[in-house]
């Protein structure tokens, strides 16, 4: 079976609010055995609501509408999903009562337009609200001769979540017919999406039970697996088949195949291989320190940086000869040597990173342009320079950097 959810409210459809009920309503879906198939966000006007609900009970098997079930005027998902259905609401006089029960416990006044909140789309059962006065609504009905699925969540995350996985989830397990769905996640770092997809794709094409989807960011692919059958057994089979295909083509760029982030891996081989590391940071301003500290028990492995944006903090705190700045350049082969150099010696380190580039959008020359950037990783015997040319704006090029950063600890610690 397919869904669709829908996301009522204007205020989504601005820069101050996003919906991130459908993330948590996709993972439930999906332990089911349902895709999803489309997510719509739709504001508070009539015209739209109607014609968005009837284009998603056109074309998915169940429909789930969030938001719009409050007792304010712009509270239209009631209404529009009986227009788009074409039956009509009755007022369940039982929740009327609730309301005023609530309300008379709580010693607030009770306004008539709350009513229209226990207004319920013929043939609908009420999904009791515990944590708000908005109840939901679930229906199982036959739509054009088609098997139809309708659900009506409230908004706020702290209702629609308890009202979901405690009641709806019960009733859809009923409902639909079971199917399973394995998945695997493949993380790859520093290799070009066109690049990797070159590679793999005469491999993924040959599963064409297995849904193959790439997503990009700055230095980290991920490539998401998917296959859905009646037993997970066989799911699983086909997808781990697909997984250890794409291993094999890809080597040791893949980094993850259990869902660890980079930092992740890197902290976990430092541990294994009872090293320990230290960060000397220019353009990226403490980002790599960042990301590492993200990981619970970093402090294991990762001894502490220093953020040496100044020529003068760069020999400060890593060491690096005022000579060599002005013969080279902050940005530099031989400065970033010397403040991998330079940190793991001041802090005692089995590793030393050191990070220097042009992160823009000014500073860039002809022979230093905006996103060039020199990496270093000194083990006290050997110093590993690279020189990387990165795109994008600042946010970007600081991104680029720690990710190659990481992957660069990462490949020395394997």
């Amino acid at each position: 079976m397919t869904a669709e959810i829908l996301a009522i409210g204007s205020e989504l459809l601005t820069p101050f609010f996003q919906d991130t009920n459908s993330l948590h309503l996709t993972e439930k879906l999906n332990d089911l055995g349902v895709d999803v198939h489309f997510k719509t966000i739709v504001g508070d006007r009539r015209a739209d609501l109607v014609a968005a609900a009837r284009t998603a009970l056109h074309r998915a098997d169940i429909v789930i509408f969030m938001g719009g079930l409050g007792p304010t005027e712009d509270d239209l998902t009631r209404e529009c999903v009986a227009e788009a259905l074409g039956v009509e609401l009755k007022r369940d006089p039982a929740w009327i009562a609730e309301l005023y029960k609530r309300f008379a416990e709580r010693k607030w006044k009770v306004s008539p337009n709350n009513d229209k909140q226990a207004d319920v789309i013929a043939g609908a059962r009420l999904v009791p609200n515990s944590r708000g006065t908005a109840p939901g609504q679930f229906l199982d009905t036959q739509l054009e001769e088609q098997r139809r699925i309708v659900i009506l969540l409230p908004g706020p995350p702290w209702e629609l979540e308890p009202m979901f996985d405690e009641q709806v989830l019960p009733l859809l397990r009923e409902a639909v017919p079971r199917q399973s769905i394995a998945t695997r996640v493949l993380k790859v770092a520093m290799m070009g999406e066109s690049a990797c997809d070159a590679r793999i794709a005469p491999i993924y094409r040959k599963y064409e039970d297995v849904e193959t989807t790439i997503l990009a960011a700055a230095g980290d692919l991920q490539l998401h697996l998917r296959c859905r059958k009646d037993a997970l057994s066989e799911a699983q089979a086909r997808v781990a088949a697909l997984a250890d295909e794409l291993e094999d083509e890809l080597g040791d760029f893949v980094y993850s195949t259990k869902g660890e982030s980079l930092p992740q891996i890197v902290e976990y081989l430092l541990e294994v291989r009872a090293a320990t590391i230290a960060v000397a940071e220019s353009c990226t301003g403490g980002m790599v320190g960042e990301r590492l500290t993200s990981v619970s028990g970093s402090s294991r492995s990762f001894l502490g940086g220093a953020v040496v944006y100044s020529n003068d903090l760069k020999t400060a705190f890593a060491g690096v000869p005022p000579l060599l700045i002005a013969e080279h350049g902050a940005v530099s082969n031989q400065v970033a040597a010397a403040l991998a150099e330079g940190i793991r010696k001041r802090a005692k380190a089995t590793l030393g990173l050191g990070i220097t580039g042009v992160a823009g959008p000014t500073g860039g020359t002809a022979e230093k342009p905006v996103g060039l950037v020199y990496l270093a990783l000194s083990d006290g015997r050997n110093t590993e320079v690279l020189e990387r040319n990165f795109p994008g704006d600042r946010d970007r090029i600081r991104r680029y950097a720690t990710q190659q950063a990481l992957d660069m600890v990462r490949r020395k610690l394997m």
